[in-house]
């Protein structure tokens, strides 16, 4: 049975669509966007009933929270992206849940209050604090780059650093961010320009 990544490329779906792009795999989209006419529809609340996306069937194997299916999908291709080992097994691990507890949730406050949200529903205190609160997490994330030669484990690009930058691209709008971490500003572009990852985003149109 094909890999089937349930979602849209403007979702956090593109996520998954990138890692397949970067692991060479086959896979089969069906189209469900989030909210009620997608992805809270009874049928597809049967396969992920949190009524979110993305979620996959792996050949009978059913996840969701779109991490969480690239780490299944490295260890199972394995290649250069994977874990190679116990220790990098934690490492990526941790930086994953890294990323969805202390950079996410500011970098989406970002984005939301800077230009998804239309004008009259954005709050300016909001954005002014998730910027100054962001830096902290980002002066991590510089460090641990510098330490690691210009990658968060291996010295080499992994799933580590695909679901990290999947994070940082919420901050796409705001550069200045990144003002004064040379290291994760590199570290994001080189990301951002591999072939895998234009194949996948351009998938979203913009």
């Amino acid at each position: 049975m094909a890999l089937k990544i349930y979602g849209i490329p403007r979702s956090r779906a593109i996520r998954t669509l990138w890692m397949a792009h970067e692991l060479g795999i086959e896979y089969e989209m069906v189209e469900v966007a989030p909210g009620a006419e997608g992805s809270r529809k009874p049928e597809f609340l049967a396969i992920n009933p949190n009524g979110h996306v993305p979620f996959m069937d792996d050949d009978g194997l059913v996840l969701w929270e779109s991490l969480a299916i690239n780490l299944h999908l490295a260890r199972k291709h394995g290649g250069a992206l994977a874990p190679a080992g116990l220790a990098e097994e934690s490492l990526a691990t941790m930086w994953t849940c890294w990323a969805l507890t202390e950079l996410e949730p500011l970098a989406v406050q970002v984005m939301m209050h800077s230009f998804m949200l239309p004008e009259p529903d954005r709050v300016p205190g909001v954005l002014s604090t998730a910027l100054a609160n962001i830096q902290a997490p980002l002066l991590v994330l510089e460090a641990a780059l510098v330490k690691g030669g210009g990658f968060l484990m291996g010295e080499r690009f992994t799933v580590a650093d695909l679901n990290v930058a999947c994070c940082v691209f919420y901050l796409r709008m705001n550069p200045e961010v990144l003002a004064f971490k040379p290291a994760a500003r590199e570290w994001y572009a080189d990301a951002m320009a591999r072939p895998a990852a234009q194949a996948a985003f351009a998938l979203r149109g913009d």
